[in-house]
């Protein structure tokens, strides 16, 4: 197992996500198979790993109490588990010390080696940083009294969103959770956030390195362009290496939900193979075509938002239809679009075309925004 340094610890380089366990559930979510998590989480410390993510809402509030249960038979100090502060659900903001205090008790445990501000994005920036609910110095707190070891946030905003956060909370913030895989370093502007990161010299946490599977099964063209370029390598084992060759990335987390996935992935993880400059150039092209199968090329040129009666965000909006659409849905842009006035929704296009007037890329912009609508009904 590779491990990377943190402050005085050592990592495993490969943490497990909690939030896709083996479930029994025929919804594919609960109830959890706790007996198979047991066997899977004994598999992962018998051959290194070291940390463990949970949160909240994962598996409708039952990861946790699995994971907590699950854990209980190893000594404290032999791993390091880390839950999140609910923030995605606004309702949850004034319950920051009744919900710690009720996540301890699920999970067992007297601390918590990582919290994290959970996912930080367009519609709880602001309450997120409101001295109201007090989160950031409750949470102080709980680190002050050695009940949070390590504070962090993740983030699926957007790159601006990030920079707020990070401008009002950065000092506090001890390493950084993002969406980061070889298909969003260009699509999801994650080498932007990346940079953001290095830039305030915060460790990065991992999230969807598979982009939830999608990249471990690729079509038969793109597996052969992969093969030719190392014949031996696993095809989920490149989006691996494609982080093992980013600056200051210390833990990838992967959710995984059965004894397969988990002996594969810890066999990659023996050892670092970073992708040399043709690899990486290949591969990121390969990306780019991934994504232009099925999403409107905008390149944000902007023209078509002076012409717009209604003020609509365009290239925004256009960004998040092309997540959702490429995604086949999802919550990222649902969750993007009901942050916004409802007066500058896609709902809100009146189909003038006065954008696609000025696209320089021909786009059938009017017809985007009705298809988005109803694909967020």
């Amino acid at each position: 197992m590779i491990y990377k340094e943190f402050k005085d610890l050592k990592l495993s380089n490969l943490g497990l996500g909690t939030m896709r366990l083996p479930n029994k559930g025929i919804n594919g979510d609960t109830p959890i198979d706790e007996e198979e998590t047991a066997k899977m989480v004994e598999y992962a410390i018998n051959k290194g790993i070291n940390y463990f993510d949970t949160a909240w809402g994962y598996h409708n509030g039952e990861s946790e109490l699995v994971i907590g249960k699950v854990l209980k038979k190893y000594p404290r100090e032999s791993f390091y588990l880390a839950s999140k502060f609910p923030g995605y659900d606004l309702s949850n903001m004034d319950k920051v010390e009744e919900i710690f205090e009720k996540q301890l008790e699920k999970c067992q445990v007297e601390y918590f080696d990582f919290y994290l501000f959970h996912n930080v994005y367009e519609k709880n920036i602001d309450p997120y940083l409101d001295e109201k609910y007090g989160i950031l110095q409750y949470l102080l707190k709980q680190k002050e009294n050695g009940r949070i070891k390590h504070l962090g946030f993740s983030a699926h905003g957007s790159l601006d969103v990030m920079k707020k956060f990070l401008n009002a909370y950065g000092k506090y913030m001890e390493f950084g959770q993002i969406q980061l895989n070889y298909l969003d370093y260009k699509f999801q502007d994650a080498k932007a956030k990346v940079e953001l990161l290095n830039e305030y010299n915060i460790p990065i946490w991992v999230m969807e390195p598979l982009r939830g599977g999608r990249l471990a099964k690729l079509s038969k063209e793109q597996e052969e362009k992969l093969k030719d370029l190392r014949k031996d390598e696993e095809i989920p084992a490149w989006a691996f290496r494609f982080l093992q060759s980013i600056s200051g990335v210390t833990m990838v987390l992967s959710g995984m939900s059965n004894m397969e996935q988990l002996e594969k992935n810890i066999e990659t993880f023996e050892e670092e193979k970073p992708l040399n400059e043709k690899e990486m150039k290949e591969l990121l092209e390969m990306a780019n075509e991934m994504v232009k199968e099925n999403t409107l090329p905008c390149t944000s040129c902007r023209y078509c938002t002076a012409h717009c009666p209604k003020g609509i965000d365009i290239p925004k909006i256009l960004s998040l239809y092309n997540e959702h659409v490429f995604t086949g849905g999802g919550f990222i842009a649902p969750m993007a679009i009901s942050a916004l006035p409802d007066d500058k929704k896609p709902s809100s296009c009146i189909g003038c075309k006065s954008c696609e007037a000025v696209c320089p890329q021909q786009l059938k912009i009017s017809e985007a925004m009705s298809n988005f609508v109803e694909l967020l009904k």
